[in-house]
């Protein structure tokens, strides 16, 4: 990969987390096709990288992502957009095995928003602020805002933050369900380390089929969800990690996980 010019990315082997931030700070993150090729190309490169573990999408303490960059699409006809199939690399980014978490401050709004709910799991500060305002400029959510937003909050909030373009803070979007928790701005980062690093000491493989797992019941039916769980869970008693997290609870000790 060549060195990218809109995000940064750092790996810490010793902790098994990558980090990679957003940085357009004049432009407050706007998400371009550059930036989000970028994006693409690094959480393919860190899925291959058997020593990363867990992976935080961040910005700065200003802006996550304040949205898509309006200046590459105002001028555009639909088969324009048609023909740049933004999307692809949207549909790209959502299939990383491993897990995401978007360390959150200030605003997510928009794209902002949605790449937020394409991760994992949210820590937001407490200065964070949440919506889908493409309404406001006369379009919709493009990137999965009316599916996962609506899956995430439930119908009613939903209908009107999209339709109205209206913004939620941190904690009204913790209370709906949106985000894992908020703490004061200046420990938001050590907060989504804490919770990587807690993701990143277990086995790998389980962490990486139980996500599967997690996301099958977000996607699907459940009894669809119930049969792909007892594969996984089942297929985890081929590998080494199973054995060894057992043998170490029996024998009280912590486990060593390889990800085998």
């Amino acid at each position: 990969m060549q060195t990218p010019e809109f995000i940064l990315v750092t790996t810490n082997y010793d902790t098994h987390i990558a980090l990679i931030q957003l940085n357009r700070p004049k432009e407050l993150n706007a998400l371009n096709l550059q930036l989000m090729l970028e994006l693409k190309e690094a959480l393919r490169e860190l899925d291959a990288n058997d020593d990363v573990r867990a992976i935080i999408i961040t910005g700065n303490e200003r802006a996550f992502a304040a949205g898509a960059d309006i200046k590459q699409m105002a001028g555009k006809s639909a088969i324009d957009m048609l023909n740049i199939d933004q999307f692809t690399t949207w549909d790209s980014i959502k299939k990383t095995k491993k897990p995401i978490i978007a360390a959150v401050s200030g605003f997510a709004l928009g794209g902002g928003c949605e790449l937020c709910m394409t991760c994992d799991m949210i820590v937001a500060s407490e200065t964070a602020k949440f919506g889908q305002p493409e309404i406001k400029i006369g379009v919709m959510p493009g990137a999965g805002g009316t599916q996962r937003l609506t899956r995430a909050v439930g119908k009613a909030l939903a209908m009107e933050m999209v339709l109205t373009g209206k913004f939620i803070s941190a904690d009204e979007a913790l209370a709906a369900g949106l985000i894992n928790r908020v703490v004061p701005v200046e420990l938001y980062m050590n907060e989504a380390l804490k919770l990587a690093r807690e993701i990143a000491a277990q086995s790998p493989v389980a962490v990486r089929l139980a996500k599967e797992s997690v996301l099958q019941a977000y996607n699907g039916s459940l009894d669809e969800g119930l049969v792909f769980e007892r594969k996984n869970f089942y297929l985890l008693f081929a590998g080494e990690d199973q054995k060894e997290g057992m043998a170490a609870f029996v024998e009280k000790r912590a486990p060593l996980f390889k990800g085998k």
